[in-house]
């Protein structure tokens, strides 16, 4: 398709729209349309009631979109208000432009319904999904669109990949691969980078460990801070910008007056000489403006741990121990928290780190390959984070999800939840605690989808709910709370430990269990060692202590 567009505008917009949302992900700009307004103008357009009908359909469906999608396409009241057009890519492109000028929620749900009466409910649910930035969730995401614009004019994929990291727009990256250009792409600061991933590590271990340097794993925020001068943003791992939530961070670095730099490491809640759990952290994360008390209760710090950007040049391609002597020098010089690295050389070695690590209040422990380049956006054995479970539960599987990609077919994303039939807070008989979508192999996929066939009671869309009838233990690495969700807590990476064909729905956990296993994980968190630390600011003595 996209070989077909005819001018750079169009392929622009095309592929900005599959891949990024309504606007480029380095533009700054939000449609500002929150779920809560769009609902309530859907509401209004179908003539149905928000709280009653509306709120009932999107749990139905697990997507505000899927539930407009159908209540557009079967209520009449809201048929016979549209009569569809076709809609030119400049078009949807200025109306979205015209929306995020809008500020009140009464003008844009007016404007939202001016607009949905010449669309189909499919276009209407593909518009709110570009409202939302990033992908469309049909299985074709940005790595789909990096092969596809390689494949289109038989370019490197590679070289594509790191046009698109350097640039940070997937519109101009097309552009250049189709004009043969993509060698002048030019790296831009205050748009964020792909992050470089860790693969997951067991103990024991089947990695010559001698080639590797170790750091503790701070149970914080990662992110990437972009400094030049006074000018400072921060973005989080999902490439958002958080710069507003961290006014103190910013304070710190715009002080600093560095030359153009990005450094990598991560952020965390800093008091007393300790690094605070990270549910301290997750009070500020979200909040646009944070008041004083927030500010005094919480103190940020980021710790950096990578450079990818100094002296006028990126750093990516120098292995890691040339780019950690940069870091160093440019922590020296500024006076910036790097973490520590150190040497481990046999599994006991590890054991004992990755315990002390513990005991320091961090998650546990990295390991990084000493030649590796910076792999942005990948998942590989470079780098290597060791880690045991924070626990595990039993769960009832509530919802399958469709898969994408090579799991095209099957159901193959799980909404998991915990019982709530004896507890009085609750009517239902078990409410969502998380979401998985891995740790199985595939004959057990197989043998899940036969099962999930038989227990499966509605379909929206990609999605099934399901009867309760099929048990999986999963493990997890942390508990947050999350007072936006049912349960008012989360689970952090969560995954298939084993499925339990012999537990009933009557032996799944208890959510009054995952508030047990929270308290005590808090109550432990506040026993941890203040006395060490695992970065240092270099000085003249090197080590803050």
């Amino acid at each position: 398709m996209i070989r077909e567009m005819k001018s750079d505008r169009e392929l622009v917009l095309a592929v900005r729209f599959a891949g990024e949302g309504a606007f480029e992900s380095i533009s700054g700009k939000r449609a500002s349309a929150g779920s809560r307004t769009i609902g309530q103008a859907a509401a209004q357009f179908c003539e149905i009631d928000y709280d009653v009908v509306y709120k009932a359909c999107k749990t139905a469906t697990g997507s505000h979109s899927e539930a407009i999608e159908r209540l557009m396409e079967n209520l009449p009241a809201a048929t016979v208000k549209r009569i569809p057009k076709v809609h030119s890519l400049t078009q949807i492109s200025e109306l979205f432009e015209q929306l995020r000028k809008i500020s009140s929620r009464i003008a844009k749900q007016e404007f939202l319904q001016k607009i949905w009466s010449g669309m189909s409910g499919n276009e209407i649910k593909f518009f709110i999904r570009m409202l939302s930035q990033g992908s469309l969730r049909i299985g074709f995401e940005t790595k789909s669109i990096e092969a596809a614009i390689s494949d289109a004019w038989h370019r490197e994929l590679q070289q594509v990949r790191y046009a698109h990291m350097i640039t940070g727009s997937l519109g101009e990256t097309a552009v250049m691969a189709r004009a043969g250009t993509l060698n002048e792409a030019v790296f831009r600061l205050f748009h964020p980078l792909s992050f470089m991933l860790a693969a997951p590590l067991e103990i024991p271990v089947a990695v010559p460990l001698e080639n590797y340097v170790a750091e503790e794993k701070f149970d914080g925020m990662r992110a990437q801070v972009h400094a030049d001068g006074k000018v400072i943003r921060l973005y989080s791992r999902d490439k958002n910008d958080i710069t507003s939530s961290f006014p103190d961070l910013t304070q710190f670095f715009t002080s600093k007056e560095m030359p153009p730099t990005v450094l990598d490491g991560e952020i965390c809640v800093y008091i007393d000489g300790k690094i605070q759990p990270f549910q301290q952290l997750q009070k500020r994360m979200g909040l646009k403006k944070p008041g004083k008390k927030i500010l005094s209760d919480s103190p940020a710090l980021f710790i950096a741990y990578d450079l990818l950007y100094t002296q006028g040049r990126p750093v990516f391609d120098l292995p890691l121990n040339e780019r950690r002597v940069l870091l160093e020098n440019q922590a020296l010089k500024y006076h910036l928290p790097v973490s520590k690295q150190f040497r481990i050389y046999s599994e006991n070695e590890l054991e004992q780190s990755f315990e002390k690590a513990l005991l320091h209040g961090n998650e546990g422990l990295m390991l990084k390959l000493e030649t590796s380049r910076y792999e942005y956006g990948q998942r590989r054995k470079s780098w290597l984070k060791v880690k045991k479970p924070g626990g595990s539960i039993d769960t009832i599987v509530m919802y399958a999800h469709a898969g994408s990609g090579k799991r095209g077919g099957t159901y193959s994303d799980f909404t998991l939840g915990v019982r709530v039939s004896e507890d009085e807070r609750y009517e239902e008989e078990f409410i969502p605690i998380g979401k998985a979508y891995g740790g199985y192999s595939d004959e057990e996929l197989r043998k899940m989808n036969r099962r999930i066939k038989e227990l499966t009671v509605e379909k929206y869309g990609p999605t099934l709910g399901l009867l309760p009838g099929l048990v999986v233990e999963i493990e997890f690495d942390d508990i947050v709370m999350n007072r936006r969700t049912k349960a008012g807590y989360t689970l952090r990476f969560p995954r298939f430990r084993t499925i339990r064909w012999d537990l009933r729905p009557e032996d799944v956990n208890t959510l009054r269990d995952v508030e047990l296993l929270y308290r005590q994980k808090t109550e432990k968190a506040g026993l941890s060692n203040a006395d060490h630390h695992s970065f240092f600011i270099p000085s003249a003595n090197h080590f803050l202590s």
